[in-house]
This record gives structure tokens, sequence and C-alpha cells, in this order.
């Protein structure tokens, strides 16, 4: 690999955008036939680089070169990039939902005959494409019916049925779980067998240790170096210490559970219906509990339940209620809905931030005081000079990195959009502030920050439900957690008694259900 030509040079790559320096000057060569990771924190630059080298920011618009398979390019479009063999898989998929799958391959690309589009031909050609992804869904199927791990899948069969040389992939496990990212992994392996490069960004460090032959560390918009993973040597921390320029001596906050009062919040029996379907339960009979000053942490794998359980709880924004009590400091309390739970002192922070968490039309002061714009009214009129002095706070204490709170939330990178998000939910003053998967998609350095207020957050009183796929994250942050199986809650333990050989067995078994099962 090492003596393998370059297919890709950039060479002093400088993207400029009104007020901000994206790329400063960017240089990389990637080698033909390798798996070339790019790390870097949230806002370092990854994502604007690629899309230089896709055409998503057109020739003109950037200063540099970039020379692909010898000849220097001037893209002018993601057309012009993809007749190269050029093609990138953003972080939000490029999928239609409402289309099939074969539709969706062939959406703009599809084979015709005598001016018509050829269906026939078009579905071998899709069951062609899908076996070489691995993936044995019928061409029929509406993308909006298969997962996220599938929809990636269809995403490479599109970048094959391109002829694609070159396979860019922005965040590609961020919202797999592990069986799905232990597959892409492997496919991405399986292309490199056949010769195709792919260009990898992820903040998941230890796939890129296990997969990359070689990465790239940018900083600040700035390229710091290029690493030789094949040469051995390189691992999480010495990736970590490029890409934040220092040593995480921790990573997950120190906390001895002096913080920890007694219980506030408690669920009985919890019982939802699926929104779609009837005979299925999402939620089935849970219970647990929160103390005051406490990380309560809940595991289980993609589908398990989690998510349902924290929509239904806020305010009943998920699936139909069947039965079950929430009591809060002793007293039954009801939640039919967002506004009942904001009042109650309930927040929380979804998994999904640019879909439910935030407005993208919005800008940052905006979006810090959406959720109780009474704190900052009078007479239902907001004061202007009070809004930006909150959002300016929360932007100094998140350190959120912004050049004013003026800036569209759409602007920022994913960690600081979630860091808007955090502040936007913070400044409901909450007692309790349930937490979907926070650090998804964002890098090292921006997860200890995140973690750092969770642990201030709770040092304060705030009780906090961690929802985390993570299970080292879930490991180092909670006090105690739930495990989770189809619906229903099967464990329960202190952190200090989990490790994630236990968790992994509450969460693939229902040991309730099998002694059911053996009376």
């Amino acid at each position: 690999m090492a003596d393998a030509p370059h297919i890709l040079e950039m060479r002093n790559i400088t993207k400029r955008f009104p007020g901000v320096l994206a790329l400063d000057d960017v240089s990389m060569r990637v080698r033909a036939g390798e798996i070339h990771a790019i790390c870097g924190e949230n806002g370092a630059g990854k994502s604007t680089l690629m899309k230089v080298l896709s055409g998503v920011y057109a020739y003109g618009t950037y200063e540099g070169d970039i020379v692909y398979r010898s000849e220097v390019q001037h893209f002018r479009d993601i057309r012009q990039s993809e007749a190269a063999g050029i093609v990138i898989i953003h972080q939000e998929l490029a999928l239609i939902p409402e289309l099939s799958i074969v539709e969706n391959i062939f959406l703009g690309n599809e084979p015709r005959r005598f001016g018509v589009i050829n269906w026939a031909e078009a579905h071998r050609r899709a069951i062609d494409l899908l076996a070489r992804v691995g993936l044995s869904d019928d061409p029929d199927t509406q993308v909006k019916n298969i997962g996220v791990g599938k929809q990636q899948l269809v995403e490479i069969a599109k970048a094959l049925n391109k002829d694609v040389k070159l396979l860019i992939l922005d965040e590609p496990t961020a919202a797999l779980n592990e069986n799905d990212s232990q597959h892409l992994l492997d496919l991405l392996r399986g292309l490199k067998g056949r010769g195709i490069t792919s260009i990898m960004i992820s903040h998941k460090l230890n796939e890129i240790e296990a997969i990359a032959d070689s990465i790239t560390i940018i900083r600040d918009g700035r390229t710091i170096e290029t690493l030789d993973v094949t040469a051995g040597g390189v691992d999480e921390d010495r990736i970590i210490r490029g890409m934040v320029g220092r040593v995480l001596e921790n990573r997950f906050p120190a906390h001895d559970g002096s913080s920890i009062g007694e219980v506030f919040f408690e669920v009985r029996d919890w019982t939802v219906q699926h929104p779609l379907t009837a005979e299925r339960l999402v939620c089935k009979s849970e219970n647990f509990t929160v103390r005051r000053g406490e990380v309560v942490g809940f595991a289980g794998l993609m589908g398990a339940g989690r998510t349902e359980l924290a929509m239904s709880i806020f305010g009943r924004s998920y699936g139909t209620f069947l039965e079950g009590t929430i009591v809060m400091d002793g007293e039954e309390i009801r939640l039919p809905n967002v506004s009942a739970a904001i009042k109650h002192g309930i927040a929380y922070v979804s998994e999904d931030r640019k879909a439910l968490g935030l407005n993208l039309l919005d800008d940052i002061k905006r979006s810090t005081v959406s959720a109780k714009l009474s704190k900052i009214s009078t007479a239902g009129v907001v004061d202007d000079l009070e809004e930006h002095k909150v959002a300016e706070e929360y932007r100094r204490e998140l350190r959120v990195k912004t050049p004013t709170v003026d800036e569209g939330v759409s602007k920022l990178s994913g960690g600081n959009q979630q860091k808007v998000v955090l502040a936007k939910w913070m400044f409901t003053d909450p007692e309790l502030l349930i937490l979907d998967e926070p650090t998804r998609g964002i890098d090292v350095g921006a997860k200890t920050e995140i973690y750092t207020i969770i642990r201030q957050l709770a040092e304060r009183g705030v009780g906090i439900i961690l929802i985390s796929s993570e299970l080292p994250e879930l490991l180092g942050v909670s006090d105690r957690i739930y495990t989770i199986f189809e619906g229903a809650i099967t464990a329960e333990l202190p952190v200090a008694a989990a490790d994630p050989e236990t968790l992994m067995r509450g969460m693939t078994s229902n040991p309730h259900a099998r002694k059911k099962e053996v009376a």
C-alpha cells in the first residue's frame, strides 16, 4: 500500500465564508486502493474539505488545487465529480423516503430504452448492486420502511452504480448500531479488495483505528499531520493528541456520588402502544426511578424502545399511551403534552438535533430561548436585549464556537449545534433532563465538554436520564444503569457493578420473559 500511487492530492486548499476562514492552506494525499480517514474536532473543516473535493463547493469558490488521477480538476458541481468517479455520501442521507429502493438507486440516472425508463433493467441491476453490498431486501420496498443501516447500504449501492473510484463517507456509522456498523466496515474492506479507494470521516476512533490505512488530522481548518496506521504505533490516544493538541487524561469527569439525593421522579407500569401497529407495545409495564443529582443511564440496542420511552414520558410525544403513572416529588403528575412536561420541569434533548432539536432557520439566540420565551417576555413581547444577553451567556458557558449569537444554527458544526440544543433546555431550568444520544456524531473533545456539562448539572441537583448506544459513555458518566430489551426494562445495575458484558446480556434478552416460559 505504501508503494501505491496517489489517486488524490489536495494542495493548499483555502475556503472562506463570510467572517469565517473554514479551511486554511489544507493539503492531503490519498493513495489508490486505501481507506483514508479524516479526523478532527467539530468545526475543524473535515466536511467542508470533502464538499470542495466533490464539487458541492464549486471551482472558483476556493483557492488551491485538486489533483485527481494525475490531472488538475475544476469540478463545477457534483455531477462533474461523479462523472470522474468521485461519490460522496453525506451524514444526512440523500434518499427520498417515499420512493422505493430501486427508484432511489437510479434517481436521475435511470436506464432507458428508446427514451423510456427500462424498469426491468433497473430491477435486474438493482438486485445485483444490492447483492454486492449484502442487502437482500425487495428493490420495490419503500426506503422509509428499512432501517438506517440498510439505507446506508442503499447509498453505497447508488455509488457503485455510478462506477465509483473514490468513495467519500461522512460519519457513515454515526446513527448505526454495533452490528450495522461492523457490516458497513466489512463492506468497505471488501470494496478496498476491489480496488475502490475510500475516504471516511468519523468520530468513532476505535473504528478508525481498526479500518484505516492512513489518517489525516485537521485542526481549526489546518492540516496537522498524516499518520500511517499500517506502520504501527497509532492508537486512539495518539489520534486524540493530534485532534485536540493535547493529551486528554480523563475523558469522563470524576464523580463520587456525593451529589445524589432522594428519589424525586418515578415511573410506574408505563405502557405505550406503537403509533401505527396496535398490537405492538413499545413500552411494556416499565418501572424506574431517578434521584436528584443522579445520572441514570439507559442501555439498549437500536429498536429496543429507549427513545420511545423517553418521548412518551415527555408529554406523550410518541405512541399511544395505555397506562402508567408518573410520580414527581411524591405526587402523581399528568403530562398530556409537551407544554405540561416543560411546566413540570422536564426537558428532552432529542437524538435528532436537526429534525427535532432545532429550527434550522433560526439563529442561535432565538434557538437558545425558544423552549421558554416567557422567561424573557413582558406582556407577551420578547425582550430582544435580554434574549441576546442570555444567548451570549450560554455561548460562553458552553463554549459554542461562533463569531456571534446572531449566526444561523444551520451554519454550526454538529457539536456546536448540540451545545445550542443543551443551552435551549438548560434555559428552562429543568429538574429532570432527558438526554437522548447527546454525543452522537460529535468529536472526542466536544464529547468531553458535554460530559463535564452533564456532571455539573447533576452536582446542581438536576436528575438526568442518559440514553446512549456507546457503552463506555454510559459506564463513564452514569451512576446507575437500566437495560432495555424489546420495550421492557430487563436489569438495573449500579455503575460499580456494571461492565460491557453484563450490560449486553440485559440488552439482548429478557430474563423475566424466560422465567415465564419456564413456568
